[in-house]
This record gives structure tokens, sequence and C-alpha cells, in this order.
């Protein structure tokens, strides 16, 4: 049975020591420092008051240590140099000392290791230090030989303060960037702009993987990139100029739009949030990127939340996109950079420029995904806030398949106390959603499908977790909470990879066809496989993904908690054959109880089979949660929860996505979790149907895997409409 030590307490190894001083040094240390004393009895005289003070005090008397005793607290000091009282105890009941003894002996120990390394710095302070004097008087000297370019006579050099010499600096690093931008403009000023290949094409209907990998391609491809992600080149020479000015201009539009209020954001209907004037915005910024294309629905929302993160590390994510896209995996489906135009300055991101190209996601088959082809800039305000900008790069490559149109979207960052940053977004595009199904239409509309409120939530909520990653004081007060910290990371990291597989797989994404069966019963189950081989984070053979999304009236909180708790999985999950659900272990990772992670335990009611593991994520905010879990296998786990690498634990997550369904029902708010509406809930499994990868796959195997879904659905609906009722 599976009993991992949870509680055990973990030491961490430390470096040894070299020791430098001669064999005469170390008696000398050991018959001066190390001999400790043990208790009163042997000091001889009383206190300092009560002594004569002409008297010479006596000679202190120390109990010395034998050779064997010295040893073996030398060698117990360097695997651990703070032992506690049991470990006192114990070693001077092993070595026929008195704790004090030992408690004494340590604590020298300690003092005399922390000399020997001040000693040590002092010493190579004192060797730089000597270099840099040396060095000034070098300087001191070319200084007075200093002549005057103009008049050949002694140069009068006088006293440069901190400021003058950075804002020079500044000045000549402004010079050299308007040197090089103007070159490059004056290069290719007047040139016509040429023909570029078309950002998406139609591409051929093919069976294409599911999930974090290759989606199709070789295994030394990118992470999750497709065929539509590769087919896209870097910006020509001359396209760089106009991407420059055209970034420039983004991020005066976005601070402008991150500032201002009405007439340009207009309260929207529900008396909350705010609406943007398309009137009031074209007048306001007339150039931008050209009058928005026939057929295209503007869709503009601002948000603004305090999130638990240092601001450099905020813009840190932002502009590298594998941070980016593991942070936004339920929103972001595939990222890449095409080319990093400047690196930004000064050691940090501050005039960092790159091209991307991204597909955004609803965790959905049933909305399609948007693909955009952007430039991403970052800047540092006068101000000392961070904003970080795209704007679409379509007008360079025009083409009538581009289905939308990044205007200048982004966010303002803002440094608070205690690591603490207000964050403002900004997410401006323009769209053609004729091919959203109806049923996602008013949750699409409301802004929580690809809305800035989505976006921070999104935020806010990985912050959270990301801050549990990094905790240390754990209490450990109720059973299961793992608090060993090397532990607690390996699972995150693990889940992390299970949940960023399951997001990128349940979407409509372009990188992957799915096949609709009709006639079963329940709402349509669309179904795609893949072949999975020589990857340790799946298992091999061939997988059959079946998904379908439905209404149900419903609020998303009570199906959320329906489907996260351990005690209700038995009304719908049918792999786990009725068999008692148990919670193993847990880390929780956010403010909301709802949003951690655990290893679940099915007690199989059938003694003859063995016991199943289950690692589950399950997280909320208001725009949506997510309820993802897989099998494990129980020797993997046990290493995972020591420490060890996650990434060779086999996952074929399955899961729930649930979104409000963006109606505001007696007098409820959209995108509250605790509303009245209803929910749009996306059932997604992931089935192992043939361990060999070249086999065949059977019909057999796609109606076994139809009925799971549907029998699963309908146990759901039962389960979750009765309680609804009930309440």
């Amino acid at each position: 049975m599976f009993q991992p030590s949870l509680m055990d307490g973990h030491f961490l190894p430390l470096e040894h020591l070299t020791q430098t001083t001669s064999e005469g040094e170390l008696n000398r240390i050991r018959e001066d420092d190390f001999e400790s004393k043990s208790g009163s009895e042997n000091l001889e005289g009383g206190s300092g008051e009560d002594q004569d003070p002409n008297q010479r005090p006596k000679k202190k008397r120390y109990h010395r240590h034998t050779q064997h005793q010295i040893q073996e607290m030398e060698a117990f000091f360097k695997e651990c140099p703070h032992p506690d009282d049991k470990q006192r105890k114990e070693l001077s009941r092993e070595l026929g000392l008195e704790p004090l003894q030992v408690k004494f002996w340590f604590q020298n120990k300690r003092t005399q290791m922390k000399n020997q390394h001040e000693r040590h710095e002092n010493t190579q302070l004192r060797t730089e230090n000597d270099k840099l004097r040396a060095e000034n008087m070098r300087y001191r000297e070319a200084l007075s030989n200093a002549s005057c370019p103009s008049c050949g006579g002694p140069a009068a050099i006088g006293e440069m303060s901190f400021d003058e010499h950075h804002l020079r600096l500044e000045n000549a690093r402004l010079r050299e960037e308007i040197d090089r931008i103007s070159a490059i403009a004056a290069k290719y000023v007047g040139k016509p702009v040429l023909n570029y290949p078309l950002i998406s094409s139609q591409l051929p209907s093919r069976p294409l993987d599911l999930g974090v990998g290759n989606f199709g391609g070789n295994p030394g491809d990118i992470y999750g990139a497709g065929d539509l992600l590769r087919s896209i080149s870097g910006p020509t020479e001359a396209d760089k100029p106009m991407i420059v000015e055209l970034a420039v201009a983004a991020m005066e539009e976005l601070v402008k739009m991150a500032q201002m209020n009405e007439p340009l954001w207009i309260p929207g209907l529900d008396g909350t949030s705010r609406m943007l004037s398309e009137d009031e915005y074209v007048r306001i910024f007339p150039r931008g990127i050209g009058p928005k294309p026939t057929g295209f629905k503007c869709e503009a929302s601002r948000e603004t939340a305090v999130v638990i993160m240092n601001h450099i590390n905020l813009v840190e994510i932002l502009m590298d996109v594998n941070q980016w896209s593991t942070v936004f995996s339920g929103i972001v489906s595939r990222a890449m950079t095409i080319e990093v135009l400047s690196t930004g300055v000064a050691g940090n991101c501050n005039g960092a420029l790159q091209v991307m190209t991204a597909e955004f996601q609803v965790p959905s088959p049933l909305v399609p995904t948007r693909e955009s082809y952007f430039v991403r800039y970052c800047k540092q305000q006068a101000d000392g806030t961070w904003a970080v900008v795209d704007v679409s790069l379509d007008n360079l490559r025009p083409s009538p398949a581009v289905r939308c149109r990044r205007r200048p979207s982004g966010c303002l960052i803002q440094e608070m106390p205690n690591g603490y940053s207000k964050v403002t977004w900004i997410e401006h595009v323009e769209v053609d959603d004729r091919g959203v199904h109806n049923i996602y239409k008013p949750v699409v509309n409301a802004g929580l499908a690809f809305g800035a409120k989505r976006w921070v939530a999104t935020l806010d909520r990985q912050c959270e977790r990301l801050a549990s990653a990094m905790a240390t004081n754990i209490p450990a007060a109720d059973v299961g909470v793992i608090t060993n910290q090397e532990g607690r990371k390996s699972m995150l990291k693990l889940a992390e990879r299970m949940v960023i597989s399951f997001c990128a797989g349940v979407s409509a994404s372009t990188a992957h066809t799915w096949t609709t069966l009709s006639g079963s019963g329940a709402d349509d189950v669309r179904v795609m496989t893949r072949k999975s081989v020589d990857d340790p984070g799946r298992p091999p053979g061939i997988v059959l993904s079946a998904a379908t999304s439905f209404w149900i009236p419903v609020p998303p909180k009570r199906v959320f908690d329906f489907l996260r708790d351990e005690n209700s999985r038995s009304e719908w999950d049918i792999l786990s054959n009725g068999g008692v659900v148990q919670e193993m272990a847990h880390i929780a990772n956010g403010r909301d109880t709802g949003n951690c992670v655990s290893l679940l335990r099915v007690n199989s009611a059938n003694s003859s089979q063995s016991n199943m593991l289950i690692l589950q994520e399950s997280c909320t905010d208001s725009t949506g949660s997510f309820v993802i879990y897989a099998p494990v296998d129980i020797v993997a786990m046990n290493v995972v929860l020591n420490g060890g690498d996650p990434d060779y634990v086999a996952l074929l997550p399955s899961g729930f996505a649930i979104l409000p369904d963006g109606q505001a029902v007696n007098g409820g708010v959209i995108g509250e979790p605790t509303g009245s509406g209803g929910s749009l809930l996306t059932v997604a499994f992931q089935i192992l149907v043939d361990s060999i990868p070249t086999a065949k796959l059977s019909l057999g195997s796609v109606a076994t895997v139809n009925n799971l879904i549907a029998c699963t659905v309908e146990r759901i609906k039962a389960a979750v409409t009765c309680d609804n009722g009930s309440n």
C-alpha cells in the first residue's frame, strides 16, 4: 500500500569545508578552542563580586576531549552544524559526555568556522582594495598629464556628480540608438513594401497530435509549434523601421488608454465594467493600424488588480515566451518568438522589442482559436511604472485569412509595497467571431473568454500559485499537507505540466483536427487520435481523445465544487469502479480553498484489484474553473514526493473546464462564480487504447470512449441538476 512519508523532515546536504590550517595550528585550536566546559563544577573560585580585586583569579579547569570524541563530533558537524536537543543527547550518550559539553563544543566550532571564513574574506577584500588603489593611482597620473584638445594646454578637470555621470551615459546611449534607427530609416525610406507570404493558409486535413509536445512534428521541434507557426519567417530589414515606429506609437496609445476614463471609457450595462467608445477612440487615435476590416467586431476591455508578485518578475515573465505561455496556459495554446529586435538596455527589459506569433484559446472545441502575428514592446515609463504592449503586424503581411487583429493591447505594471504589483490590463482586438458556437457567444461577448478580465484573473491566480511554490513556512497541522519543500516543488511542477497538456489539447486549435461523432445520445462528442513514441512524459501507444461541451442550468461554483470533491467522485467517475476515494496529499496554492493540488487514492471495492493513484489540480477564478486529473504510478509519485524529477512521470490528463454562460440571471453578476447563471461545461478524456504505437485504431475503441464520455455527461447532469434543485 502506498504510504508516502509526508511528514518526515528533510536535511539539506552541506558542502564540506576545506581545512587549510597546518597540523600544529590544528592541535592548538583543539586545545584552546575546543575544550568545552562541562558545567559549573569545572570552575574554581566564586563570582567576581566575592573575590578580592587584587587577588589573581584562580585558573579554570577544563575537560579535555579524547581524539575519538573530537573525530566523532567533527564528522557529525559536517552533516549537521546545528543539532537539536535530541541529537545532542544521543551524541553525548554515545561519546560519554554531558549534553552541555556537546552543546559548548558545537558553539565553539561554529564560532571558529565563522572566524576562519571572515579572515578569508578580509584577505580577499584587502587584496581587491590594493588592486583598486593601484588602479586609482594610474588614473590620477593619467589625469594629471591630460591636455585640452582645443588649446593644447592643461585640462581643467572638475568633480563630476553622480547624477551628471549617469545623465552623460544615458545621453550617449540615446544618441547611439537615434543614430542607429535614423540610419535604418534613411536606408529604406521610400521603398515599396514587398509582397509577403500569407500569415495563415488552409492546412490539409490530417491526424494531428494532442497535448503539449510535437503536434505531428519532429521530436526536435519547439514546444507546441505546429506548421502554422513554423511557416512564418522573421521580418526583413525593410520591415524593421516600420515595426519600431508602430511599437512606439502603440506604447503611447496603451498608456493613454490605461489612464483615461470618460468619454473614452463609458460605464457598461452592468454598472461595474467599462466599455470602449469606438467613436471617441477613432477621434483620439486617428492613425492606429488602419480601419476595422469588414465583418469584424471590436472587443475592448480594461481591468485592474493587485497581484502578489514583484514588478520586475512580472515584466520578465511577459517578455519570455516560454514563461508567458506557461503562466497563461489556459489562454495561450501556442506561442513562439520569431525574432528579437532588441533585448533592452542596462541589463533589464527596458526597450526590449520582439516579433511574436501566438494562438489564443478557450477550453472548448466549440470556440475557434485566434491566431495573431504581432510585435511586443516593453518600456519603463517616467514615473517608474512598466508597460508591455502588443500590436498586430498584419498590415505588413496582408491576408484574407486573418480573423483577428490586435490593436494596442497589454498592461501597465506599477510597483507596490511588500512585493505586490498593481496591474492595469487592456485587451483590444478586432475579430471575425462567426465561427463561435451559439452557446459560447454570450461569454465571449461579455469579455470572459478573451477579455482583460480573464487575463487579470488568470494572472492573479497564477501569482498565488507561484508564491505557494516558493513558500517555506508551511503549517504541518493538517494531515496530508506536504511540508517537504522539494517535494512540494516537484509535485507542483508535475501538476503544471498536466494542466498545460490538458488545456492545449481540449481547444479548437489549428494544430489538431477533431472528428465529430453524432447520435451519441449526448451532445456531439469530438474525437481525435495521436501516437506517443519515445516521450518519457506520456505512456507509449495510441491515445484517443474525446471532448464535448454543453450548457447546464447550474451556477459554475456548484459544478466546480461537485467535480473537485473526492467524496462525490464515485457519482460520475466510471473508471473508479465505485471505490472509495481518499485524499493522500494536499498542496493549497491560493486564497480560494478550491485552488489546490491533491494526490488521491482510489481504494478498489474489489480486493483482487490494486489501488489506483490520481493526481488532481483544481483551480478557479471569476472567469472560469478547471478540474484536471491523471492516473499516476505509485513508485513514480514516491520519487516526486521526495523531490525527484517529475518530467519522467507519464501522464494522460483528463478533466473539466467550467465557464460561466455569460448571462446575468436574477441580478447575478456576469462571471462571478457565486452568480445564479448557468455553466458551460467541457468534458475531455484521454484514453490509451493500445500500448503499441504502430497498431491500428479500431472502431470498437472509438465506440467505447464515446460511450464512456456520454455516460459520464449524463451522470454529471443528473447529479448537479438534482443537487441544484434540492438547494
